[in-house]
């Protein structure tokens, strides 16, 4: 297995053993302050602002389709556009083209198998967990381009890769910024910045639900650049079924 940059493997995973059959591997992101947003990027990432996030778990892989197929045996629910589409049905790869709306009832699925309290990240966990304390780096092995990961030109060629196969950030997540958008649970207001609490922040309040998107974030495998920065933005309506869309889950700690 090929490895990413040799320092993002100096910090071990955080990882909370859980015995339940449907658990997935949570990583414990520590309560902290940092700086949320890029003085460089798109306008919707400024201003820069100081945002505390209190500690809360995320799964450290986008949540695959051998874990998505559980719910919907478990439920009966529609299976997402492309499962039979052998781009996109390996088991280890994330599930692809789910709504935010589904995204929502698989961690009120998993809630309810596990009494655990499951949801999506917001933004700002997103991004705190995505960084691994690098403070304001473009990305979670620093400032070197996407282009300088190993294999980069041959990966994502037909869709996503299954998750995990190089080297996790710092807190031991992979895929941060890569292999697909992760939907968040904000609501998105590209000059939500400006207004930002500074601690533990939600995202905006759709002024109507017409026109309203909801926030996702990280890379895609369709786009001509496979990885995000830590600090970009993305958004779309939530009932949208795009083939480069999953989620990965968070609790609080």
């Amino acid at each position: 297995m090929a490895t990413a940059h040799s320092h993002l493997r100096q910090s071990a995973p955080r990882e909370l053993a859980l015995d339940g059959p449907f658990e997935p591997r949570l990583i414990q992101i520590p309560e902290a302050w940092f700086l949320m947003g890029s003085a460089s990027g798109q306008d919707c990432e400024r201003p820069v602002h100081r945002v505390w996030v209190d500690s809360f778990l995320l799964a450290s892989t986008q949540v695959t389709n051998a874990e998505y197929e559980r719910f919907l045996k478990s439920t009966g629910s529609a299976a997402p556009p492309f499962w039979q589409d052998q781009n996109f049905n390996h088991p280890r790869q994330p599930v692809a083209a789910v709504s935010w709306f589904e995204a929502e009832r698989y961690c009120s699925w998993l809630a309810a198998q596990t009494g655990r309290a499951y949801r999506l990240p917001t933004e700002a966990e997103w991004e705190r967990a995505a960084r691994g304390d690098l403070e304001q780096k473009n990305f979670p092995w620093g400032d070197e381009p996407p282009q300088s990961l190993p294999e980069y030109a041959m990966r994502w060629q037909t869709g996503p890769e299954p998750v995990a196969r190089y080297a996790p950030n710092a807190f031991g997540l992979y895929n941060m910024c890569d292999n697909i958008h992760e939907w968040c649970s904000d609501w998105y207001d590209a000059n939500y910045y400006a207004v930002s609490p500074d601690r533990n922040p939600r995202g905006a309040e759709p002024i109507s639900q017409k026109g309203a998107r909801k926030a996702s974030r990280g890379g895609s495998w369709r786009h001509h650049v496979k990885v995000s920065r830590c600090s970009a933005r993305s958004s779309i309506p939530p009932e949208f079924q795009y083939a480069d869309y999953g989620f990965r889950v968070a609790c609080s700690a």
